[in-house]
């Protein structure tokens, strides 16, 4: 009983983020207030990811704690100073102390001030995802795309979000990510040089499953 009175509070103050302090088109809200509802919500207070089924077996050994190299990564792809970065940095702090929920919730508060930074949705997604030991829940995935729609030519929303859901063991979805941002960076970078092996280990695996039906239409 006492969880959904949690989740019944948490709910109500997602509701009045997106209503009063985030710049949400109003016939936006109720998909989006939905999203972040049942990513915060559902997630956070009663979900297990840990239940047979769950996409779980390409991040077992990468969920469920803070990843020191992950946020010195995204540092060096988006913000370090600022007013986003001061938030992200409380909330890595956090993070490093196995206190995931309040790690998400620093980055609402930051949101509050300045809801159309794609770091700090960056940083919500990234966030969202350790703390359902590395599900992609639909908050996660809003956050993330929310990043993507405030810059679209950014590299690290779709470099993380691609990363999130390859750990998941959503392989396509990062592979159709992963391919045109490949594309666009320099000959000899570090990250192109990543992404290119991810993209060649992605593509193993897929081999290896056999032909899939969304690989049957070209791009």
């Amino acid at each position: 009983m006492m969880g959904w009175v949690i989740a019944a509070s948490l709910a109500l103050l997602v509701l009045v983020v997106l209503f009063y302090a985030v710049s949400i088109p109003r016939t936006a809200r109720e998909i989006t207030a939905a999203a972040l509802l049942v990513g915060l919500a559902g997630y956070a207070w009663q979900g297990n990811p840990g239940l047979a089924g769950a996409p779980r077996k390409a991040a077992a050994t990468q969920a469920g704690s803070f990843d020191e190299g992950l946020a010195e990564q995204r540092r060096a792809l988006g913000e370090r100073y600022g007013p986003a970065g001061q938030w992200l940095l409380m909330s890595d702090g956090l993070g490093r102390q196995g206190k995931s929920k309040e790690a998400a919730n620093v980055l609402l508060s930051g949101l509050r001030e300045t809801p159309d930074d794609p770091n700090l949705w960056l940083g919500l997604g990234n966030a969202l995802v350790t703390h359902a030991d590395g599900v992609v829940s639909p908050g996660a995935e809003f956050a993330y795309r929310r990043a993507m729609a405030l810059d679209e030519k950014a590299i690290a929303p779709r470099f993380f979000f691609g990363l999130a859901l390859a750990r998941s063991g959503q392989l396509q979805p990062a592979r159709q990510l992963w391919v045109p941002l490949e594309q666009t960076l320099p000959e000899g970078s570090k990250l192109k040089t990543e992404l290119k092996a991810n993209i060649e280990r992605i593509d193993a695996l897929l081999a290896s499953d056999g032909p899939r039906p969304e690989q049957e239409q070209p791009d």
